[in-house]
């Protein structure tokens, strides 16, 4: 078997094992942008479809971000109807708020993604290359065990079927298959972190370390994905309150065990976008306690520790 005819049956294998895992679901969407993972992703779940009794739908997210991004879109729906997908749905949306262009359009992009999948299993084209690159955007920017941990391959509703091969491997798969994938020009510009990390900082360190460098980091990830839900499961049994939580209950424990219960204490009480610096000084609050004031969070909260119990308010 060629490489090619190789690569089409390492892609289709990926996407069986997953659905496997995730118990044989039997409606599931894909996010496809068009490009040469999400269309070789495509392919291979539609390859599937007849013989697991799968009912496919193709998702197309129009951000709109680009001239001709319509006629792009329209595009990528021509080439799944040609796949054989029998419902495909292209989605304009508006990208907008804060944390530059890359976060507004990712927020942007799932949302819609959730709300017409409306309750299947989403498939995402990420690659062991994407994970590569998210462990080291998150060693990068001090992100904590969470971000460097990087993607789940089951994360429902989302679903990364091609997690553990490389981008290579898509590529080859479209061009046997015919299919004729777009470029995007956005993976080229420099004024993009993520494309200097694709471009300059993994072939470097490629270069530098003889080969594997991705497949370690996505191999890295993996083990501390293990270990941050080990821990999570342990935070789990150490019971809290949604209007406060005893800080006697604590402050006996590791400071990691500590964070994380905290951590899912705070989500609960309607706090988002916790960072990890903001994590730590509430921690402050039981581990390294002088009297000091509340701590300031998103969506102006203050978490405050009075009489031995944290609360937010």
């Amino acid at each position: 078997m060629d490489t090619a005819s190789q690569a089409v049956d390492d892609t289709r294998r990926a996407v069986r094992d997953l659905l496997d895992e995730a118990g044989g679901p039997t409606d599931v969407a894909v996010a496809v942008s068009g490009g040469a993972d999400s269309l070789a992703l495509a392919a291979a779940t539609q390859q599937l479809a007849d013989r697991r009794g799968l009912a496919v739908l193709g998702l197309i997210v129009d951000h709109r971000l680009q001239p001709g991004s319509a006629d792009v879109a329209e595009r990528a729906a021509k080439q799944l109807h040609h796949l054989g997908l029998p419902e495909v749905r292209v989605l304009t949306v508006d990208v907008e708020g804060p944390g530059g262009p890359e976060a507004a359009a990712r927020r942007a992009r799932y949302a819609a993604l959730r709300d017409a999948a409306a309750g299947r299993l989403v498939l995402l084209g990420h690659t062991r290359d994407d994970q590569a690159e998210t462990v080291l955007l998150g060693l990068g920017r001090g992100s904590g065990p969470r971000s460097i941990a990087g993607m789940r391959r089951l994360d429902p509703p989302w679903a990364r079927p091609l997690l553990d091969l490389p981008r290579t491997t898509t590529a080859a798969a479209c061009a046997d298959l015919g299919l004729d994938p777009w470029q995007d020009p956005h993976n080229a510009d420099p004024a993009f972190t993520r494309v200097r990390l694709r471009r300059e900082v993994l072939p470097l360190l490629e270069d530098v370390l003889r080969g594997g460098v991705a497949k370690a980091l996505a191999r890295t990830a993996a083990q501390l994905r293990e270990d941050t839900e080990a821990l999570d499961a342990l935070a789990a049994r150490v019971p809290v309150e949604k209007d406060g939580i005893e800080v006697a209950a604590l402050v006996g424990e590791p400071p990691a065990l500590r964070r994380r219960v905290l951590r899912r204490w705070l989500l609960g009480a309607g706090v988002r976008e916790l960072t990890d610096a903001q994590l730590r000084s509430v921690d402050a609050l039981i581990g390294e306690w002088r009297g000091q004031g509340g701590v300031w969070l998103p969506g102006g909260l203050e978490v405050r520790r009075a009489s031995g119990r944290l609360t937010v308010s």
